[in-house]
């Protein structure tokens, strides 16, 4: 069973809290239409340009305050779950929405106001601050908080107990957290133990249901009355192009990749259908959420040894995890090989607060938010990282990943508060997962965690490896809000909150429910993400943008040979390109960010493809003969 402890609810916490909790981007199309009505009617207007920025200088004053407040107090809850701290990040949370919705709304008697380019990007802003705005009435707004707060704080405590096994067990029970579970996913290989695992995690998410489809119609509310359909409608307004044509551009990218996707897919069912049995993984249909080597079945490297290829090409040459053991490396100093790359293109180092107020490891006298997260908490100065660390080469990269947003956060700390994010929410994902990239044998070499650089025999190894990782995530990565965005509009109602994310998981991914699930289930729940109300569309983009972003820096420091082995570590004209499109912050349309480092306005898969291109002609090598795709009828018989 999955135990829970009512309690008062803590705050949802988003990456960028002092960030206006992951403010959004000011989309173009409404800053065009914007200006045009301006020119129209400004004459007839009895608001100033000179009250206009009185009044976003009091806005922006009010909201830095209470954001400091407020991630404080989430900072707190996130590390020291217990009612008391919960309800006083709940109230501090609310007290910052409530402020910005209320500026927001009244922003809104200048919109006919012909404003200063900089200004008018601001007032964008400033009304797609909040990924579930609060509505005006209060009560509505408490009750909002409160409702996500305690989404956050159910899959914080979220356990699942069960018989203790063994001899001496005595009839105990023995209590499982997500990391617990996850490592049996990780190393198990008996299909009826991870589906156990898999099944007492996706518990979690039952109590969430009812108070989910509530907080839906209050952010739909608060949505609504900034004038925007519905908080889906709100989220599609943030990339600097009208929503419709931001859904055309995800479908562009999807069908960049998913061809690539398609080729892994099939190789992978083939070779777990051969360990597990056609009967347990379907050969020409989908692959069972539990056997894939995570909770979600959002990456599958943890099953590489499995899906491994076959004779000499199979050793990729090293194992980083065991690297990082033999070298005694813990947490802390994983996180310091990760701003040792940072530093050796140029930029600053990160603070002397980042090691001394950081979490780097799972405390063992309570309960805290263990996904990995990275923060700003009282400055922009005072950066931190949150994650139970393992001596893992996972996570290793994920240290490097959120290092990135601390490095980015530290790089447009210049900026006005509303300009201090990311220039679209893709973007601070993908920055510290392209620094990943650059991860290479090379460069382990070079930092002294590797002897020899294995030979290019190797490479297929290692590219599979990544692609397990970084393709298999793609179609997660577009679904969850394709979900949400379906909930947001009404299109899916409570009645059928779950056959619609298995429909979508079916769909996109290929995989299956190990096990019947039903309405009494809330799956979504089960991923930080959905009770976290954390928009997840950005994850997709940071996949494509972190090739993209790697391609450029690998152009700039001169690299010529096969993509997929460059690193360019130590490289400063690399870093000042990358220090360039850091510190405009979000204070220009992403395309112009997305130039500065690249030279291209638009993003493109291209990069991802070119870096698989050798995987991709071994994956039809191997996949001759076999079908790809799957019937999504069909369901594997778990036993």
């Amino acid at each position: 069973m999955i135990r829970t402890t009512p309690r008062v609810p803590s705050p949802r916490r988003l990456l960028a809290a002092a960030l206006l909790l992951a403010v959004p981007l000011a989309p173009l199309h409404a800053q065009k239409r914007s200006a045009r009505s301006s020119a129209a009617s400004a004459g007839s207007s009895s608001a100033s340009v000179d009250a206009a920025r009185k009044f976003m200088e009091g806005a922006e004053r009010e909201i830095t305050e209470l954001s400091t407040k407020a991630n404080r107090a989430q900072w707190v809850a996130a590390n020291f779950i217990t009612d008391d701290t919960e309800g006083i990040s709940a109230d501090a949370t609310k007290d910052l929405n409530v402020a910005i919705q209320r500026l927001a709304i009244a922003s809104k008697r200048f919109d006919r106001v012909t404003l200063p380019a900089e200004l008018r990007r601001k007032m964008t802003l400033l009304k797609l601050s909040l990924a579930a705005p609060p509505p005006g009435n209060p009560a509505d707004a408490t009750e909002l908080t409160r409702i996500s707060s305690s989404l956050e704080a159910d899959y914080g405590k979220g356990t699942y107990c069960r018989p203790a096994k063994g001899a001496a067990a005595g009839g105990k029970e023995e209590c499982l957290q997500i990391n617990a579970l996850s490592r049996i996913l990780v190393d198990s290989r008996d299909p009826n133990e991870m589906l156990d695992a898999w099944q007492g995690w996706h518990r979690v998410g039952a109590p969430m249901r009812e108070r989910y489809a509530r907080f839906v119609e209050l952010s739909n509310k608060g949505a609504r009355e900034l004038g925007f359909a519905d908080a889906g409608a709100m989220w599609r307004s943030n990339y600097d192009m009208p929503p419709d044509e931001f859904a055309k551009e995800l479908d562009r990218l999807w069908t960049q990749v998913r061809p690539l996707y398609l080729s892994l897919h099939a190789y992978v069912r083939a070779r777990l259908s051969e360990r597990y049995g056609p009967q347990v993984v379907p050969p020409d249909g989908m692959i069972p959420a539990h056997l894939l080597g995570n909770m979600w079945a959002q990456e599958w490297g943890n099953v590489y040894p499995l899906v491994a290829p076959k004779g000499a090409s199979a050793d990729p040459g090293y194992d980083l995890t065991a690297l990082l053991k033999a070298k005694n490396t813990d947490a802390m100093g994983m996180a310091r090989y990760g701003e040792g790359f940072f530093t050796s293109m140029g930029l600053p180092k990160l603070p002397p607060t980042f090691y001394e107020r950081s979490l780097f490891v799972k405390p063992r006298d309570r309960d805290v938010v263990c996904h990995a997260s990275a923060w700003t908490v009282l400055n922009p100065d005072d950066v931190r990282i949150k994650m139970c660390t393992e001596v893992t080469g996972e996570d290793f990269v994920t240290v490097h990943h959120e290092e990135g947003h601390d490095f980015y956060y530290m790089a447009y700390r210049n900026q006005p508060i509303l300009f201090q994010n990311g220039a679209n929410d893709g973007f601070h994902e993908a920055i510290g997962d392209a620094i990943a990239l650059s991860i290479t044998p090379d460069y382990l070499k070079t930092v002294g965690l590797l002897d020899r650089v294995p030979p290019a025999s190797a490479d297929t190894a290692l590219l599979l490896r990544q692609a397990l990782d970084k393709v298999a995530f793609l179609p997660f990565g577009l679904l969850i809000d394709q979900w949400r965005w379906k909930v947001f509009s009404g299109e899916v109602k409570p009645a059928s909150y779950n056959a619609a994310w298995w429909e979508l998981r079916n769909r996109y991914q290929g995989v299956s429910a190990p096990l019947p699930r039903s309405e009494a289930d809330f799956d979504p729940g089960a991923k930080y993400h959905v009770p976290a109300n954390t928009p997840y569309t950005r994850y997709f983009l940071a996949r494509v943008l972190q090739f993209q972003f790697y391609r450029a820096m690998c152009r700039e420091a001169g690299f010529t040979g096969p993509l997929h082995r460059c690193s360019f570590y130590g490289n400063k004209q690399a870093g000042a390109k990358l220090s360039a499109m850091l510190s405009l912050g979000q204070s220009k349309p992403w395309p112009d960010a997305l130039e500065a480092l690249t030279g291209e306005r638009r993003m493109d898969a291209g990069a991802m493809l070119e870096y698989f291109a050798p995987l991709q002609k071994w994956l039809d090598e191997q996949n001759r003969g076999r079908s790809l795709g799957w019937d999504q009828s069909s369901r594997s018989a778990t036993k």
